[in-house]
């Protein structure tokens, strides 16, 4: 057997961006128009296609595991989508050597109206793999998913987050070679994302390949010794995840100053001001103080329900947590443009770099609106003892227990 899992030569993909048409009357003629046009070379680009993916190579050997990070629409999931042969490339090609099981978005491989029982019988056959061995492993998948209660009740009923534990549990407990892993894993419980970093390093120390997509760059520094870093497409960065990180980083500072062409969104958010308690915008927040994020939403669009999410993390991607207007603030309803602020009083964020990221989010339907697609980069000046990430005020208090039994140094016993 090859020491290669995978091998990836020169590898481009191209898309075509959709077109609508709602009536039979404009769809024939335009099917007739591709039909007898002339085809575009793979290597050439016709009306409306774009390179999703341009020129990668890569490997990974056996046993070994890749990260792959970049801003959204850089070409990750794309990446993963060739590697477990749902899309093919236009260009180039790749080889797989082993049995492969993805994990590639939430809920994919499951039929909706399948309990949770029988979709993990439904993958195993997919993958090839025999009822019986499928039978071995089926607590084992459901007690690691920690479904146990809604095994038996449709996928459809299920959560996102649900949906994503059962995923990973089947995808990584089904004896591959190579594992691929999206950034689903957003979706879980810390404790739950914990428990299969967990698992995948047993797999990797037992001989599977793993490639890993995440944003949260601590998963991937801890899981991966080589990232490689995507952007627009394109491989910027192959080589050590510090490296990569350092590198990615760089991207989304450089990207932070470049002006975005096209159709506007529906939502948007501008003009990120950092400020301090008097309201002056500053460059640099300090430890320990109060302190404004204020920016501007502009709806081209009227909402009945939608929140605004400040996402916070380390420079290095360790994700702290969100600040959301879902449960306090009522944003309006209609169009117009609105000065939002959210004020950290204190400010709790030790010494260091940080990443503040924005989205828009349509709570009704649970549809992304808008995204932060390079966070604002924040740096914290103050004193904070060792490697600290959160400053923790000292808010402490102390009162006597009334009627508790009295005592004396004598009542400690000492045992040599």
């Amino acid at each position: 057997m090859t020491d290669t899992a995978i091998q990836v030569n020169c590898v481009w993909k191209k898309f075509r961006r959709g077109e609508f048409h709602d009536s039979l009357r404009d769809l024939i003629p335009a099917v007739t128009k591709r039909l007898i046009g002339r085809a575009a070379k793979s290597s050439e680009l016709a009306h409306r296609e774009f390179w999703a993916l341009r020129d990668i190579s890569f490997e990974v050997p056996r046993g070994e595991s890749l990260g792959i990070i970049g801003p959204n629409g850089a070409g990750k999931s794309t990446m993963l989508k060739l590697l477990s042969r749902i899309l093919k490339p236009s260009r180039g090609n790749y080889t797989i050597n082993g049995r492969l099981s993805a994990l590639i978005e939430i809920g994919a491989g499951f039929h909706q109206d399948l309990t949770g029982r029988e979709n993990i019988y439904l993958n195993g056959a997919i993958l090839g793999i025999k009822r019986e061995a499928i039978r071995k492993k089926e607590e084992q998948i459901i007690e690691f998913a920690g479904v146990n209660r809604f095994i038996d009740t449709p996928i459809k009923r299920y959560s996102a987050g649900m949906k994503a534990r059962l995923g990973f549990a089947v995808a990584a407990h089904m004896d591959p070679d190579i594992l691929l892993v999206d950034e689903v894993l957003s979706v879980g419980d810390a404790k739950f994302r914990h428990k299969c970093l967990q698992h995948m390093e047993k797999l990797i120390q037992s001989d599977v390949t793993v490639v890993f997509i995440s944003h949260l760059l601590d998963q991937v520094n801890r899981l991966c010794p080589n990232t490689i870093v995507l952007d627009h497409g394109k491989m910027i960065y192959q080589g050590k995840t510090n490296g990569a990180i350092k590198t990615y980083i760089e991207a989304l500072r450089e990207d932070h100053n470049k002006s975005i062409s096209g159709s506007p969104a529906v939502a948007e958010i501008k003009n990120l001001r950092l400020c301090d308690a008097t309201g002056r915008e500053v460059a640099e927040l300090d430890c320990g103080e109060p302190a404004d994020i204020e920016f501007d939403l502009i709806l081209r669009d009227a909402f009945e329900d939608i929140s605004i999410q400040l996402n916070i993390a380390t420079a290095s991607g360790l994700y702290l947590g969100t600040a959301s207007t879902a449960h306090s603030m009522k944003i309006p309803p209609h169009t117009g443009t609105y000065r939002l602020r959210y004020r950290f009083d204190p400010l709790p964020l030790a010494e260091g770099d940080y990443t503040f990221g924005l989205n828009v989010t349509d709570i009704g339907y649970n549809h992304p609106l808008w995204e932060s697609s390079t966070p604002r980069m924040v740096t914290v000046r103050g004193n904070s003892p060792g490697n600290a990430v959160l400053r923790l005020g000292n808010n402490w208090t102390t009162q006597p227990i009334d009627n508790a039994p009295p005592v004396s140094i004598n009542d400690t016993k000492h045992n040599d």
